[in-house]
């Protein structure tokens, strides 16, 4: 598994033609132990499911193999250690190597199954999740499903939801040598940010989380010294928490926007909230199973970012982020904890046959 895990690694899947090559790989890797995936495209990118058992009940296995872009010798896996190094090594190719071993593990004897496993790859987790979405509307769903992003062996319960926007300020161009005769875009978009900050929405929480999270993350206006800017953008990324009503949130930008003439609210893209309960019966089985195997408590926690669990958890599927231990992924020392790799394949077996 841990050299499964390092061939991974050396594909430098940063790009679709590189993730579709590492998915690929996976491919051959269960095709030689007679397991027959299938393969789906979409928009020039590939996506794999293998599924072994049988039943009303389907566990779903989701893992990336894209990564983002790192350095080239990120992606020549060494070991120092229990730590094995490289990118993708933690999000989330240690991941990977784990469900496909456990996957294979179970297909050598299917009949000891009650329930159907499902084994879904995808290449762009990093960059959008089109190629997950594109498999849950091809009706590739389950009861249950764990994306084997990092999570230190404690259980990623909930996670936020996403409203990105622009918000266009209009102004009035001058001469900068005359700036009383236009009026500058920037300076309403300061002052459009003071009240975007106000905003009620941002006071609320819930049982993981203290309030939402608002980035400013762009700002695009003027052009030129001698010029006051007559148009000012502000792109923001908003991370709201489980509970929220994102069509609420979405009409109180746009009334606070309409005190500023002839501004515009532009959504860019939103996700909804993941809101897998803590009384979710697959929830309690894989936290028992999890503590025996850790011989210790297992944690529920929430996650501030997204994975692809949004879109399985859109659809009604308790869904949930479930992995190795690992620390600065996307970062320039990138690695995953070999023995939590381990014991991650063995829950997972675990889990599958409780």
């Amino acid at each position: 598994m841990i050299n499964l895990l390092k061939n991974l690694i050396r594909i430098k899947s940063d790009d679709v033609q590189g993730a579709n090559e590492a998915l690929l790989f996976c491919k051959a890797w269960l095709e030689e132990r007679d397991i027959a995936p299938i393969i789906y495209e979409h928009d020039s990118q590939l996506m794999l499911i293998a599924e072994i058992g049988s039943g009303d009940e389907c566990i779903v296995w989701n893992g990336h193999v894209d990564v983002v872009p790192g350095n080239p010798t990120q992606f020549q896996p060494y070991v120092e250690g229990d730590y094995l190094y490289g990118r993708g090594s933690a999000d989330m190719k240690a991941g990977v190597a784990a469900m496909m071993d456990a996957f294979y593990e179970l297909s050598k004897n299917p009949l000891k199954l009650s329930k159907k496993i499902q084994l879904h790859l995808v290449t762009d987790e990093e960059t959008g999740g089109n190629t997950s979405q594109y498999l849950v509307s091809k009706g590739y769903n389950g009861n249950f499903v764990i994306c084997g992003e990092p999570t230190h062996l404690h259980i990623g319960l909930q996670a936020k939801g996403i409203v990105q926007l622009d918000i266009v300020l209009k102004g009035k161009s001058s001469h900068g040598s005359r700036p009383w005769e236009g009026v500058n875009a920037i300076e309403k978009a300061f002052a459009f940010d003071q009240e975007m900050r106000k905003l009620s929405f941002l006071t609320a929480s819930s049982m993981f989380y203290d309030y939402p999270s608002l980035n400013l993350a762009k700002i695009h206006a003027g052009d030129r010294y001698n010029v006051v800017p007559d148009e000012c953008v502000l792109s923001y990324d908003i991370r709201y928490v489980p509970g929220q009503n994102q069509d609420a949130i979405i009409d109180e930008i746009q009334n606070a926007a309409n005190h500023f003439f002839e501004s515009e609210v532009i959504i860019h893209s939103t996700a909804p909230a993941v809101t897998t309960e803590d009384n979710n019966s697959y929830v309690e089985k894989l936290q028992g199973v999890t503590s025996k195997i850790m011989e210790r408590p297992t944690n529920l926690f929430g996650q501030h970012g997204s994975a692809d669990t949004r879109f399985y958890a859109e659809q009604g599927a308790g869904a949930i982020e479930f992995g190795p231990s690992g620390a600065d992924w996307h970062g320039e020392n990138e690695y995953v904890s070999i023995s939590s790799v381990e014991k991650y394949k063995n829950i997972l077996v675990s889990f599958a046959l409780a």
